[in-house]
């Protein structure tokens, strides 16, 4: 009986051994896990196929001209008067959570005036713009690849996006431009033109005595924010610029040239328009009655359409200044091959 008793007294010591070291285990893995929980951030899924869409959009935008016709010559200076409407077209493929890719076509206009937005009593810049009285119209086709980044990141799928989010974008572009303005009443020799008033390319008639590629590249970029309308739609908001390589987007770049190297009395014509300027004031006036004459069968104003007798050049443009328009565009965005969930009740 005795030997009995030890056994069973040594069986509850192991028992009792064995329960211990397993609780103490227990305790270490229940610790660790505790602390996997407290710094677990959520599995990183990839953006799955049922989260990847496409989507069509229409936009209604306005352009705005940067360039050496504008009213001074700071950098960011636009006559907002001459602000025209754009439409475009484009197709974005969400393909991250926060990112996304669009393609789209735009056709629009720019325009510049000497004559509507140089300050004529501006004595330091705008007489000057005012007298030089170029101007200009540019119709735009525009074909973007434009990369955008969200803010705000949505690991959703289309249903679930986030109902709103700011956005910054950037891209390439390529452009085709053409530059025209109107045909004055008379030549410089007083001659009258048959098409006055009409609009004309200036390409063609190398004003600067110069040519220069219709088909152009830019840089878009800017910020934008879009908002959720419902399931299947968006409506966004764009504020951009368009970094051009070229400086003729008005068909100013320069200095003028010797007017009788020009081809045609149309083309000195469109190249040197100071004879057409009223004396406004009396600083326009004193611009204007000074007059070069050294090109024999007509004068034109001293410092303007000509090239003086000493062989400097006189400016017509900033050479050098690439032209920018700015793009202000409100978009309507549908998602491809999506269409609304509605619960339905009996």
């Amino acid at each position: 009986m005795r030997k009995l008793a030890y056994l069973i007294l040594a069986c509850l010591l192991l028992t009792f051994s064995a329960e211990e070291a397993y609780s103490q285990m227990n305790r270490r893995n229940i610790k660790k896990n505790n602390k996997r929980i407290a710094s677990y951030r959520g599995k990183k899924s990839g953006f799955g196929k049922d989260k990847i869409y496409n989507s069509l959009g229409v936009s209604l935008n306005a352009f705005n001209y940067f360039g050496d016709l504008s009213p001074s010559p700071k950098r960011i200076s636009t006559d907002i008067g001459f602000t025209r409407p754009a439409v475009g077209i484009s197709f974005t493929h969400r393909f991250g959570p926060r990112y996304q890719l669009t393609g789209s076509f735009m056709y629009g206009g720019i325009r510049g005036s000497d004559s509507d937005s140089a300050d004529p009593n501006d004595v330091d810049n705008g007489v000057f713009r005012y007298v030089r009285n170029l101007s200009f119209r540019n119709r735009i086709k525009e074909l973007s690849a434009i990369a955008q980044v969200d803010l705000f990141e949505n690991q959703a799928t289309y249903i679930s996006r986030v109902p709103w989010t700011p956005y910054l974008f950037a891209g390439v572009a390529v452009f085709h431009h053409n530059p025209q303005a109107q045909v004055p009443q008379t030549d410089l020799l007083g001659n009258a033109f048959s098409d006055a008033g009409q609009w004309v390319d200036l390409k063609p008639l190398t004003t600067e005595g110069k040519s220069y590629s219709l088909v152009q590249f830019a840089i878009p970029f800017g910020i934008g924010a879009r908002f959720r309308i419902n399931e299947v739609m968006d409506i966004s908001g764009e504020f951009g610029f368009r970094y051009t390589f070229t400086d003729y987007l008005d068909d100013v770049s320069g200095n003028y040239v010797d007017l009788t190297t020009l081809s045609s009395e149309k083309a000195r014509a469109m190249a040197y328009r100071s004879n057409e300027v009223q004396p406004v004031n009396a600083r326009v006036q004193e611009i204007l009655a000074n007059r070069y004459t050294g090109y024999g069968s007509f004068e034109t104003v001293s410092g303007y359409g000509h090239i003086n007798s000493d062989g400097t050049m006189n400016m017509r443009g900033r050479a050098g200044d690439r032209d920018i328009y700015m793009v202000t565009t409100v978009r309507l965005t549908y998602i491809l091959g999506k269409t609304f969930h509605r619960a339905k009740f009996r």
